[in-house]
């Protein structure tokens, strides 16, 4: 990325009213990209805090899984409570963004005609796909699935609310042209009811970013946690190189 200086407005990207606005989980994954495009290339970017021991060992268990923990459409869960190494997938593109699919293994296991992709694994690589897949469905520019993701993959409550609003007004991603790819992810914290990621992103300006998703495992499947005010995706920052994150894209 080349170094150059750019003057400091009176107010920072994250409160720039392009970004306020974009509460829904719908335009935020594209904001995502600009905000990264926007930060001071000049100065120190943030980078991610290094994983635990605990955290870079996946934990493997032979003993059975709790009752419940299936997904909705039957995958299969797991005993693992950390996820160390990348995931070997196939992958394919939902829009223009390249997400991970193992429809009998990880997920998605359920994918509608018109292309809404639900059901993941109880499992930390379940976790990982399902917040990939949300991006993805997030940032399609697809006004319905957008509707759809938010309806039904969001954690009930005022974020919820409020994301729903968003995608009503119509203050989506079909007019951004600003396309972003994963290129790694850290698993921050994992229960079985609880998962928090770390994904970071380049755009196709070339610029780093990554920023933090919370997932809740809840009626058989992943859905993500929405601040009260519907920004899904926080803590978006600038990286100025992949180090300390799981190297994995499918692009």
């Amino acid at each position: 990325m080349s170094q150059s200086t750019e003057s400091n407005h009176d107010s920072s990207p994250f409160t720039a009213p392009g970004f306020l606005i974009s509460a829904g989980l719908v335009a935020l994954i594209l904001v995502i990209g600009i905000v990264i495009f926007l930060l001071p290339k000049g100065g120190t970017a943030a980078q991610p805090a290094p994983a635990s021991s605990s955290g870079n060992v996946p934990t493997q268990s032979s003993a059975p899984a709790a009752a419940g923990g299936e997904s909705i459409c039957g995958l299969p869960s797991s005993n693992d409570t950390a996820l160390g190494t990348a995931p070997t997938s196939k992958w394919e593109l939902v829009g223009k963004m390249a997400v991970p699919t193992e429809p009998k293994t990880f997920g998605p296991g359920k994918t509608d005609p018109d292309g809404f992709r639900s059901c993941f694994a109880h499992s930390p690589t379940g976790a990982l796909y399902a917040a990939m897949n949300v991006a993805a469905l997030g940032s399609s520019g697809a006004p319905e699935l957008e509707k759809k993701l938010a309806d039904k993959l969001l954690v009930p409550g005022v974020g919820r609310d409020a994301a729903i609003r968003e995608t009503n007004a119509g203050t989506g991603s079909s007019g951004n042209s600003t396309t972003i790819q994963v290129q790694g992810f850290l698993m921050k914290s994992y229960t079985p009811s609880e998962a928090n990621l770390d994904l970071a992103f380049k755009t196709d300006t070339g610029a780093l970013g990554h920023t933090t998703i919370s997932m809740r495992w809840m009626e058989g499947d992943w859905k993500v946690k929405p601040a009260d005010d519907g920004v899904t995706f926080s803590n978006v920052s600038q990286l100025k190189d992949l180090s300390g994150f799981i190297l994995w894209s499918g692009i």
